[in-house]
């Protein structure tokens, strides 16, 4: 996780990783916290530039951020549908 001024950045792996997603997990951006929350909206959910190229690195999510479900919304891996 990284946070700025504006927002927060978070990498994070679930579930469908590897199967539905990117293998390595997915990066999502939220806005600041406001009044102590900050309002995730997996839709937003994207692969890393590492899905795409064997030229770039990216980090891998720390274990607090291995979700025990599907996240069965944003970026997909290619030719795979979502189930809703």
């Amino acid at each position: 996780m990284s946070v700025g001024e504006n927002e927060v950045f978070f990498v994070f792996r679930d579930h469908g990783s590897g199967r539905e997603s990117y293998g390595a997990g997915r990066f999502l951006k939220a806005g600041s916290a406001q009044g102590g929350r900050i309002v995730l909206d997996f839709n937003r959910a994207y692969n890393p530039p590492c899905a795409f190229t064997p030229f770039a690195t990216c980090p891998l999510p720390p274990p607090e951020n291995y979700l025990p479900f599907v996240v069965d919304a944003g970026e997909r891996k290619y030719g795979v549908q979502s189930r809703a």
